[in-house]
């Protein structure tokens, strides 16, 4: 039904009553969260395979990696249903705050020690199920692993993301007007407007260009805080709009905090198209996550004193 929707506008009412239904049926507090480790069901590991929508799993050395003691997997399953993951998020624990997703997904690295586990950052969420689109599950999967890792771990004081920036370069290579985006200072608007200008000329206004790991190497050092300081702008001031980042998105109206943006964090073929190889962390600070998302909810993104230093 999902697959003709848009050829068939009838059936949004029976969308929205399934939707409806199915929202009910898989409310988190009927769901259990488990652990995936390395000695599951091979059909379950399979699934994980098939399933990961974020960073592509190469084979089975690959799924092996990732579910190292250093490296955790969770996910929501419904108990008529104990065999099949509803949602799955991937967590490394890791010394500090990561700025790339290269290390973090390197099948040939070895583990760390446990005593170096201070930060929990989540790096992949994936649904399994298509037909459970629209239905609330990845908000409550992270804070239910938030807390569970503070209690398994309680060394771990700082919960973050490395996460992608999909719509970035959609919206700076199109038509927008900064000037017209809901809550920008005149000041930072002209300062995006400069930094655009900068960017453009490094580029000979062919922004493909950047969509390359060599050319955003050759970059000055303008041209590179040009690039974030764009970044910033669309995150903090177009984010709350319907046509945001829906990575961020999900992120700040599940109560996180805009924390970090890391250049050349993401040097795959889709994160060089989508984001001229940016990444951005998003910090939980499970104290302020309601105060954070009731934030989001009047249009106003929570962001550090280093995303405010761009702008």
């Amino acid at each position: 039904m999902l697959e003709r929707l848009p050829k068939q506008p009838e059936l949004l009412a029976l969308e929205a009553d399934l939707l409806h239904l199915l929202s009910s049926w898989f409310n988190p507090g009927f769901l259990q969260m488990r652990r995936v480790d390395w000695h599951a069901p091979a059909q379950l590991l399979e699934q994980l395979i098939r399933h990961e929508a974020v960073h592509e799993i190469d084979g089975w050395d690959d799924l092996r990696r990732r579910l190292l003691p250093d490296r955790r997997c969770f996910a929501f399953f419904h108990p008529q249903l104990p065999d099949e993951p509803l949602i799955f998020v991937e967590v490394a624990l890791l010394p500090e705050i990561p700025v790339a997703i290269a290390p973090l997904i390197d099948k040939k690295s070895a583990a760390a020690a446990p005593d170096t586990f201070k930060v929990a950052a989540f790096y992949s969420i994936s649904n399994c199920q298509p037909g459970l689109r629209g239905v609330s599950l990845g908000n409550f999967l992270i804070k239910r692993v938030a807390e569970e890792l503070k209690r398994e771990l309680p060394q771990i004081k700082t919960f973050c993301t490395l996460s992608p920036v999909p719509g970035f370069v959609a919206w700076l290579t199109g038509k927008a007007d900064v000037l017209t985006l809901p809550g920008i200072q005149r000041a930072v608007a002209e300062r995006a407007i400069e930094a655009r200008q900068t960017l453009a000329a490094a580029c000979n206004g062919e922004w493909s260009r950047l969509a390359s790991t060599p050319a955003l190497e050759a970059l000055d050092e303008s041209a590179r805080q040009a690039l974030l300081r764009l970044c910033a702008v669309y995150l903090v001031y177009q984010t709350p709009t319907p046509q945001g980042d829906p990575v961020a998105r999900f992120h700040l109206d599940n109560g996180a905090r805009l924390e970090q943006l890391d250049p050349m964090g993401n040097l795959s073929r889709a994160g060089l198209r989508q984001s001229f190889a940016l990444m951005v962390n998003y910090l939980y600070d499970l104290k302020k996550v309601e105060t954070s998302h009731e934030s989001f909810t009047r249009g106003k993104v929570v962001y550090s004193r280093a995303v405010g230093a761009l702008l």
